[in-house]
């Protein structure tokens, strides 16, 4: 063990100073652009069925559906059925009628918010386009993908099998520029919650929510004669400034009160402080089930507006143009233009947003981060102790992520088996020290199963063993001005530079962080991070850097790097702050 006046190891000239301000050809390390494949899901143990094929199979249905609910309206037990349920349900009396203002102004917000919280979270979804049932993100396992099978090669990563969007589909549509899409995304849903929480607040004071729950066991019978009418194109009379009809007012109220609700739950079950929290919850809503409920009720949200603007158009466009835009049961045309307006704006948004993202990415991300900042800072002071998991648990497949370490100086020491490998940790402290495998082996050790959560998606369960980093602090003994922990690693960023990551200190004190040096019974492996890594089990993943050489305590980060916390912060957007 060295210690006493210990040098400066010199690890921040090793660093990439730049501060990336664009999203460029040089984007990511100039990671080549790739397509994957058509939408697939899973049928049985080896077969795939290409969702594609479901447009003609609507078709076909759509048509074989209108003759047979034409041939049924023919009936007279049918007729007489449509008679006693026309499609409308009473309201209770009181129930107010018509949409007022404040509706139609929650109507266009709604709108205008999802379409960049839609775009961006398939974005997210490219980045590891693939879905699971079970925490385990084993290749071969998921039950849908857009990318081919996974090559047979251990040295095929996570961020390899992210995949290119369209820039006016996704927000943005850059392989692998998924910090970005999560500053839209989780700032653009914190706009979206709060739009929410008024919408909620308002229907129940003015009882417009009595237009959108049912409230008889009728709506069944009369959502089957609505459907009959749409089907034998003889539709039901609309009067929905009054009442919808009961197959709209049922899907009014799943979009509601049960696809809304459940978009903020499944989205918070992805969360890795909440899930290592509250590990009864997890155990059966993991992460990776959490993403494919979220992934359904996109599927919903899509069906529906799709559904919902055909039927607009269909039924009376102006008429029902006004209803929402203009506040009046009409037929003129002020609802259409205030209509037409709204789209424009809607058009410019949305052809602005990705080119906009790809010049002003740091705007993009300062606004992010005021938005969803409060919730990440809080979910980051969530601790939790071992013992959730148990060797049962330990994922069979655990996906490799990052650029491996090439160094000259690295290849020596892995030749040599790290004999003289030397873990320097310095900077704010009263004891700095270099420890070598021996030594860290020594100081009492410290095991855990937990569960990893990247940021791209993907999760998988592991054994850890090494050296708790309470007891790094009880060892060095941090100086009282020592706010952050830098790690510093062997591997170089996707562009220049070693990688990095800075961590606040009152983290490293928590029960589940952890300095590696075993996983799942064995040394650390070359892939996942020999001879050190840090586990940190309230952050994601990018932040438990690997193949640790260096630990730096310092007051702040502001000039190391390019300032902001972390490789992945300077160069590709991320956060310094992710526990959502």
């Amino acid at each position: 063990m060295t210690q006493g006046g210990m040098a400066d190891p010199g690890y921040r000239g090793e660093l990439d100073a730049r501060r990336h301000a664009v999203v460029g050809e040089d984007w990511a390390g100039r990671l080549p652009a790739q397509y994957g494949v058509a939408p697939r899901v899973r049928v049985g143990r080896s077969k795939w069925f290409n969702l594609l094929w479901l447009i003609p199979i609507a078709l076909l249905l759509l048509v074989v559906g209108i003759a047979v609910a034409k041939g049924l309206r023919e009936l007279p037990a049918i007729q007489d059925f449509l008679r006693e349920y026309p499609g409308t349900s009473e309201l209770p009396e009181g129930a107010p009628v018509g949409i007022p203002a404040w509706l139609g102004w929650q109507h266009f917000l709604n709108m205008f918010l999802m379409i960049f919280i839609i775009r961006s979270g398939i974005t997210i979804l490219a980045d590891h386009p693939r879905l699971y049932l079970t925490r385990n993100s084993t290749p071969g396992s998921e039950w849908y993908r857009m990318q081919k099978p996974v090559p047979d090669d251990p040295g095929y990563t996570a961020k390899a099998d992210s995949i290119t969007l369209p820039d006016g589909v996704g927000l943005p549509g850059r392989r692998h520029s998924i910090g970005l899409a999560r500053w839209w995304h989780l700032g653009v849903d914190t706009l979206w919650l709060l739009n929410g929480i008024v919408f909620y607040v308002l229907i129940f004071v003015t009882g417009q929510w009595m237009r959108l729950v049912p409230l008889s066991w009728d709506v069944i019978p009369n959502s089957l004669s609505v459907a009959i009418q749409y089907l034998s194109l003889d539709w039901p009379t609309e009067n929905g400034w009054v009442s919808y009809n009961s197959l709209q007012l049922i899907a009014y109220f799943i979009t509601v009160f049960i696809a809304a609700p459940a978009a903020l739950i499944t989205g918070l079950g992805m969360s890795p402080a909440l899930s290592t929290r509250f590990h009864r919850i997890s155990s059966v809503f993991s992460i990776q089930l959490a993403r494919t409920l979220h992934f359904l009720v996109l599927c919903w949200f899509l069906f529906f507006i799709v559904v919902h603007v055909t039927l607009v158009f269909t039924t009376g466009a102006l008429r029902n143009l006004n209803h929402m835009y203009a506040s009046n049961d009409t037929d003129s045309w002020v609802g259409f233009w205030i209509f037409a307006g709204s789209m424009v704006v809607v058009i410019v948004a949305w052809v602005a947003a990705t080119p906009f993202t790809y010049r002003q990415p740091r705007v993009v991300q300062k606004i992010g981060f005021a938005l969803i900042g409060p919730a990440q800072r809080l979910f980051e002071h969530i601790d939790s102790k071992p013992g959730r998991y148990t060797e049962k648990d330990i994922s069979p497949y655990f996906w490799a992520n990052g650029r491996v370490p090439d160094s000259a100086e690295y290849q020596r020491l892995q030749a040599d088996e790290f004999r003289d490998y030397r873990l320097s940790i310095y900077g704010l402290v009263e004891k700095p020290v270099q420890l070598n495998l021996e030594q860290l082996r020594a100081l009492p050790q410290q095991e855990q199963i937990t569960q990893h959560f990247c940021i791209q998606g993907w999760s998988g369960v592991a054994k850890w063993g090494g050296v708790a980093m309470r007891t790094i602090l009880e060892t060095v003994t941090p100086r009282p001005e020592a706010k952050w922990v830098v790690f510093y690693s062997f591997a170089q960023g996707s562009d220049e530079g070693i990688y990095y990551d800075a961590q606040p200190i009152e983290q490293m004190s928590y029960h589940l962080t952890l300095l590696a040096l075993d996983m799942n019974g064995e040394p650390l492996n070359f892939t996942h991070g020999a001879p050190v890594r840090l586990r940190n089990e309230s952050q994601l993943g990018f932040k438990m850097l690997k193949w640790v050489k260096g630990i730096e305590f310092v007051e702040d980060f502001a000039s190391i790097g390019g300032g902001l916390g972390g490789y992945n912060n300077d160069h590709e957007f991320f956060g310094y702050r992710q526990s959502i």
